[in-house]
């Protein structure tokens, strides 16, 4: 059976829910339902090689089970096609009908607990491409004042931050939030004396009450982060991991300006804008994601072992939420 196909199977299982604004979609994998309406673009399938699938399958562990825990998008079978085209069918007229099961919390946890990474980054160039391909400042040129994820997304967020940030006004504390917007999600009334955003649009930075400085910068063009070496103690991303073209330059960079033993978090759900999301993110679904960004981390180098944490507040109700973070290590005495 064609690979697309196989796309096909994957992108159902991500949960169709109401839009919040009219130009997001609810799910990242509805960019699958846009290819089976037009040609595919060359570079949906790649993710597929059969290096990919050798290095994955046989480096996992069992973990307890009867199978091995490997990303689900190794793991398609041509059984569950036929259910998903209906998904698809029905969420083309509107239907907001799941029809796979949603990954388990377990599985979002787990699968980066006994990974074993293949030597070699396992993803290629067209990995990374997006459907459009327009410059990033054009599609972010006009201020969009909305929420991405839904409130208990953003609350469990939230909850998160208030138990890894440092203690609020801290001497010495610095903070980047990468790709940021308006709104950070951090907790109610934080303050350090230095903390930065960086995003693609002024209008929604200088919004931002707990931003004390922005930098404009669009990272697909320009990796380099415009900071000293070993400058932050924490660097968040919301639901912005899945835009990166070049993610493995940019968690270098991550790594150079953050301070020894700084936490770097990423946290995403299942929403985005699909033609600005890179191909391997909008194919695959929520654990495969955790593997993804737990993959950016690992090859850069210079990174702790990477963990998850499924903070969705409300399972397959709610917006899913994801965070997957490391940190810096430290320099050998």
């Amino acid at each position: 059976m064609a690979v697309a196909s196989l796309l096909a199977s994957r992108s159902s299982s991500c949960l169709l829910r109401n839009r919040r604004v009219s130009y997001l979609t609810p799910s990242c994998a509805t960019s699958s339902r846009l290819h089976l309406s037009s040609a595919p673009p060359p570079h949906a399938t790649h993710f597929t090689s059969a290096g990919v699938v050798i290095a994955l399958s046989s480096s996992l562990q069992h973990l307890g089970r009867s199978k091995p825990l490997v990303p689900s998008f190794l793991r398609r079978r041509f059984l569950v096609f036929p259910a998903a085209f209906v998904g698809l069918l029905a969420a083309g007229m509107g239907s907001p009908v799941p029809v796979l099961a949603k990954a388990k919390t377990s599985e979002a946890e787990e699968i980066l607990r006994t990974v074993q990474w293949p030597e070699q980054f396992p993803f290629k160039t067209e990995d990374f491409q997006r459907y459009d391909e327009s410059p990033d400042t054009d599609f972010y040129s006009a201020p969009r004042f909305v929420t991405h994820i839904d409130d208990y997304a953003i609350n469990a967020l939230t909850k998160y931050y208030a138990s890894v940030f440092p203690a609020s006004n801290s001497p010495g504390v610095v903070i980047l939030d990468m790709c940021s917007s308006w709104i950070s999600h951090y907790p109610k009334g934080y303050k350090q004396e230095k903390i930065v955003g960086m995003g693609l649009n002024a209008d929604e930075l200088k919004r931002n009450p707990v931003l004390t400085e922005y930098v404009v910068q669009d990272l697909n063009s320009n990796p380099v982060l415009p900071f000293q070496d070993n400058t932050f103690d924490v660097i968040t991303n919301v639901v912005s991991v899945d835009y990166l073209t070049k993610p493995l330059e940019v968690f270098r960079e991550m790594n150079r300006v953050l301070k020894p033993g700084g936490l770097a978090v990423m946290s995403f759900s299942n929403r985005c804008f699909f033609t600005k999301a890179i191909s391997i993110w909008t194919s695959t679904g929520d654990t495969d994601h955790v593997w993804i960004v737990g993959s950016y981390f690992h090859y850069a180098k210079g990174f702790e072992p990477p963990q998850a944490i499924d903070i969705s507040p409300n399972p397959g109700r709610t917006d899913p939420m994801y965070v997957v973070f490391s940190r810096k290590l430290r320099a050998e005495a």
